[in-house]
This record gives structure tokens, sequence and C-alpha cells, in this order.
């Protein structure tokens, strides 16, 4: 598993493994968002797994599962939500990582625009 930051806040990932998510506590991850939907790969484990362990080690998870190459605005919309609120750092993954990134990706106008609005207010 090879982890590549886009920004100083967000990550991705391929599959996350159960057993990896203390280490990637170790390192600082603070919420791991699944983008991979549950049985899409025969040696893939279940997201309650991932989830389960990370409860185990204090990490927040949020499952968002897209299917590759049928990701919609309001999957776009839901990660944006999901970041906004998440702590950080954010790991995300897929099978890949590029869903995951493409989330990052689409999403930028929106936490952008979320960023430059809650700048305004203040």
């Amino acid at each position: 598993m090879s982890i590549r930051y886009l920004d100083k806040d967000f990550a991705i990932t391929s599959q996350v493994a159960p057993e990896a998510v203390p280490g990637l506590r170790d390192e600082g991850v603070a919420t791991i968002i699944c983008n991979r939907p549950d049985g899409e790969g025969g040696d893939q484990p279940a997201f309650a797994a991932v989830a389960e362990q990370a409860a185990r080690c204090g990490v927040e998870t949020h499952y968002l599962p897209v299917v590759p190459g049928k990701i919609t605005p309001r999957d776009v919309e839901a990660f944006a939500a999901l970041f906004a609120d998440a702590p950080k750092p954010v790991l995300a993954y897929c099978r890949t990582g590029l869903r995951a990134e493409t989330l990052w990706q689409l999403s930028a106008g929106l936490r952008n625009g979320a960023a430059g609005s809650a700048n305004q207010e203040t």
C-alpha cells in the first residue's frame, strides 16, 4: 500500500487492510474514507472490518462507495461534506486510489468555495 498526499490534509491509497490501520494511525491519519463498494473484489476485506479496527485505534471512518466510471454529482457533494467535517488528515481509498483521487479533484470547487465562504464570514 503506497500513500500519496494530494494536499497536506488529504491522501489516497489502494485498498486498506484492517491490520494496516494501527500503522496509519501512527503515521497521523485521523480519518479514513472508503470509496470502494464491498464485494468488488474477492480478496477485499469488508469495510466493516476496516471500520472496526479503526474504531479501536481512534480513527474516524466513512463509507462512500462509488462505482468506477459512474461518479455522480451527489457522490462529489457527499465527499466534499465528509472531507469538510472530518478530522485531518484524511486518507481515502478504493482499489487503486483513482476513484478517491477523482472525487478529490471533482470536489475542488465545493471545497474551495466552502473555504472561501468561511473566510469571508470571519
